[in-house]
């Protein structure tokens, strides 16, 4: 497997561009399942997720074609891919497929509304917690769905199709939202989904199933009206800038020092974030092109957080934000509400010589005059580029092993940060 090196005490100046967002790509390109004129996706990221997406849809029946061509060689920061599902010639989607990515549950919305039937794996655990799906089946139901649990497979039957209701999370999440959504854009009257997830992904999501022919309303705010359509056709949209790579660059300017500006991106998608970078003591600007993020050299100043559901603070930057606070002139909270299992990068931290104390889902991080480089281990997608964030400012050299992890969520990393004067090189096994 592949390592990064970094080499830490360079500062980052220069320009970063923002990427496509992985978490708009894939229920986006899940959405193709919905109808059988071609999906145009625009501003799409070259991702190891979206590429194992990409043969997962392939299992059902979508085709399709990267830039007017069917392979990709082209390693860019943008593409723009054509997926077409003419026709579903299959309607399971078999754990092998649904193990390597839990993303991949979320066909059962698609399959269900358009094949009246659907066989989907349980997706199991993950590292950073169980993620049960009651929330998904329960909606479902509600919507009228036939569902029992054989073997490890969801099986889902509506024979007379998606039926009018109303259901009520009774817990916020993201996945639920986006498979509830996109059932009930086929459903016979309206739907409505409350306690919906309120993210800028789901807010994509309907714009998309609204140029497909969906009517939905509410997107964005934590009740979603849906008025069922007979069918949906095709479209073009373009993949919302990636939110969570704009923060996660954002805090390796404030860990590093530097003058970067992030371009192709929105401040719109994560002020709560980087309001919290403001009190840290980076200077964060808001420009018509994205956003200019500096720090001088001064300390950074020790700033609690808590991760909750959009608008506030999110669980996909905590262990980047938790690097940053690990050279903090203070002691520093940062409680995780989200996921249950979300602090496995703390004792990689701790190797780079990070002061940091975990009782229950809070961690108490106690900030050090000087990190020093180490062999580190990657435990999943967000972890891994914490410790790419205390490298950059760690004395001597780290070694962040498993970087499969980094190739998930985040597009020519090593590229962008050495183009800002970082020391940063992929190791090949």
């Amino acid at each position: 497997m592949d390592r990064i090196r970094i080499v830490g005490g360079e500062s980052l100046n220069g320009v970063i561009p923002i990427s496509g967002a992985k978490n708009a790509a894939l229920p986006l390109m899940i959405a193709s399942l919905m109808t059988d004129d071609t999906l145009t996706l625009e501003n799409v990221p070259h991702l190891a997720d979206v590429e194992q997406l990409i043969r997962i849809l392939g299992n059902h029946g979508v085709d399709y074609s990267v830039n007017g061509r069917r392979q990709a060689q082209d390693r860019g920061y943008s593409r723009t891919i054509h997926f077409t599902a003419r026709e579903i010639v299959d309607t399971t989607a078999p754990y092998e497929l649904v193990s390597k990515m839990r993303a991949s549950f979320w066909v059962i919305g698609p399959l269900i509304a358009r094949m009246g039937e659907a066989r989907v794996s349980l997706p199991g655990g993950c590292a950073i917690g169980t993620r049960p799906v009651d929330l998904f089946i329960d909606g479902l139901k509600a919507l009228g769905v036939e569902i029992d649990i054989d073997g490890g497979y969801v099986n889902a039957r509506a024979p007379k199709g998606i039926r009018a209701g109303s259901y009520t999370f009774p817990k916020v999440s993201v996945g639920a939202t986006h498979v509830l959504m996109m059932a009930a854009t086929l459903a016979d009257g309206t739907v409505e989904i409350h306690n919906a997830a309120c993210e800028p992904e789901v807010e994509n999501l309907a714009k998309c199933l609204n140029a497909m022919g969906a009517r939905i309303s509410g997107a964005g705010s934590p009740t979603i009206i849906v008025e069922g359509v007979g069918s949906l056709t095709g479209a073009r949209h373009r993949v919302l800038p990636d939110r969570i790579e704009t923060g996660t660059y954002a805090m390796a300017v404030a860990m590093a020092g530097g003058d970067v500006m992030l371009e192709d991106t929105s401040a719109s998608l994560l002020e709560s974030a980087l309001d919290t970078l403001r009190a840290a003591g980076a200077e964060v600007n808001a420009t018509n092109s994205g956003i200019h993020v500096r720090r001088n050299g001064a300390g950074l100043e020790p700033v609690d957080v808590t991760t909750d559901p959009f608008p506030g603070f999110p669980t996909d930057l905590q262990a980047q934000f938790m690097a940053l606070m690990t050279k903090a002139k203070g002691t520093s909270h940062i409680t995780e509400t989200i996921f249950e299992n979300r602090f496995m990068h703390v004792q990689e931290l701790a190797r780079l010589g990070a002061d940091i104390a975990l009782s229950g889902q809070t961690a108490t991080v106690r900030g050090v005059d000087q990190l020093k480089g180490a062999q580190v281990m990657a435990t999943d997608l967000r972890a891994s580029v914490s410790l790419v964030i205390a490298a950059l400012a760690a004395e001597g050299e780290t070694v962040v092993n498993r970087v499969y992890h980094l190739d998930r969520g985040f597009e020519r990393l090593e590229e962008k940060l050495t183009r800002c004067g970082a020391t940063v090189e992929r190791l090949s096994s």
